[in-house]
């Protein structure tokens, strides 16, 4: 068995990491599968908000999504938890340190739905502060650059499609074997 020097932090995987697009019920499902699962709830857009003491839209908009990114790769990358559900932005796939440290503490869960479902809840991209990469940029961009890192990086895919909060909870629950 290795030593650890007692000053290094532990890792532990045992957090839930939700990824997946914007509105695809990655905050409302954590809190719900936090408190069925008996784990503390933690959501990496509010830590960014409180981190930059601004709203992610306007972060977004004083910053540029190329910082903004920056911003939420290195508040992913230093996430601390233990016996967490992890609710993170949809963009946080853009940080690869930040995915890799997600992935060393915790079981990723990419919450999957149809680019249809996605446009129909997305009702004010810009307010909800999306990061959009390039002007003009769509819903359709958004999903057909970010599904092929969702998947990348996911430990178990759950396909919400049609499932409403409870089941995706429960869904997500058996995904994980708990």
């Amino acid at each position: 068995m290795k030593e650890t020097n007692e000053c290094e932090p532990r890792k532990i995987k045992d957090n839930i990491v939700l990824i997946g697009m914007p509105a695809s019920g990655k905050s409302t499902v954590g809190i719900l599968l936090a408190k069925a699962v008996g784990y503390g709830f933690l959501d990496s857009d509010l830590l960014i908000q409180n981190e930059q003491k601004a709203l992610l839209c306007d972060i977004i908009a004083r910053e540029g999504a190329e910082k903004f990114i920056a911003i939420e790769e290195e508040v992913n990358a230093n996430l601390w938890a233990e016996h967490c559900v992890i609710s993170t932005g949809g963009s946080v796939v853009y940080g690869e340190k930040a995915m890799r440290h997600l992935k060393e503490i915790g079981t990723v869960v990419y919450l999957r739905l149809r680019e249809e479902t996605l446009e129909h809840r997305l009702k004010n991209i810009f307010r909800r502060g999306v990061v959009m990469r390039r002007a003009n940029e769509t819903v359709s961009d958004l999903y057909a650059e970010r599904v092929p890192l969702y998947e990348k990086y996911a430990d178990i895919t759950v396909d919400c499609e049609g499932l409403s909060v409870e089941e995706t909870v429960r869904a997500v629950a058996v995904a994980l074997g708990i």
